[in-house]
């Protein structure tokens, strides 16, 4: 089910199957559609962007109200969406001249390969480690910085851009008189590149490590993702 509002939005289709899932009463794992933070930590979430995670929690209310065995998936930000475009928004390539910087730049952030989020999803859904929990993709190595995956993009490209620091007041007026979609895309990389939504808590016994649960996979790093954009 898509969550993306540059799209379409359906999450609240997913009622339908957990009601089949209870008719059906055979369902040994349901994934819904999470994939991004971990709604449950996102309650002061600011509008618009916030019903994206109040839909999400709703749909887990339901899952968790019919005793339905699942796993929630915290897959952080997509690499392809996020890294090329050294975070800017409106675009999914490298800037050539100027790139934007939210705030100081120095706020850590996930990038996570979606090849990789298909193959920890999959490895979780049959583990008895991951079952009623959150599982959390976090690649230490892609743990980065808007300022480190700039300075990265620089070092490979051989390309020095010239930035330009936006405030986080700034960054939220820039909603003005734009469209709804936009408007949630803001607010969400408020959370993201402002208050470090991603990386400002520690998982916890209802939660685990995708990277620690399969040390064997091997994951890409984000150096490689931005070769693919030389």
């Amino acid at each position: 089910m898509s969550g993306a509002h540059i799209r379409s939005h359906n999450l609240m289709l997913q009622i339908k199957l957990v009601e089949a899932i209870k008719q059906g009463g055979n369902i040994k794992r349901f994934l819904p559609s999470e994939f991004g933070r971990d709604p449950s930590r996102m309650g002061n979430a600011l509008e618009p962007g916030r019903v994206t995670f109040d839909e999400k929690m709703e749909i887990r209310r339901a899952i968790e109200n019919a005793n339905i065995p699942h796993t929630y998936v915290s897959a952080n930000c997509f690499a392809a969406y996020f890294s090329p475009n050294l975070c800017q928004m409106k675009t999914l390539l490298p800037p050539k001249e100027r790139v934007g910087v939210y705030g100081d730049g120095n706020v850590k952030v996930f990038f996570v390969d979606e090849d990789d989020v298909g193959t920890y999803t999959i490895k979780s859904i049959d583990d008895p480690r991951t079952l009623n929990k959150t599982i959390y993709i976090r690649p230490q190595d892609n743990c980065l910085t808007q300022n480190e995956l700039i300075a990265m993009w620089g070092k490979l490209s051989g390309k020095s851009l010239t930035k330009f620091h936006i405030h986080g007041d700034e960054f939220l007026a820039s909603m003005k008189d734009t469209d709804f979609a936009h408007q949630v895309g803001v607010t969400h990389f408020y959370h993201i590149f402002y208050e470090g939504c991603l990386t400002n808590f520690d998982i916890g016994d209802n939660g685990a490590e995708a990277t620690l649960l399969y040390p064997d996979v091997q994951y890409t790093r984000i150096n490689e993702v931005l070769k693919r954009y030389l």
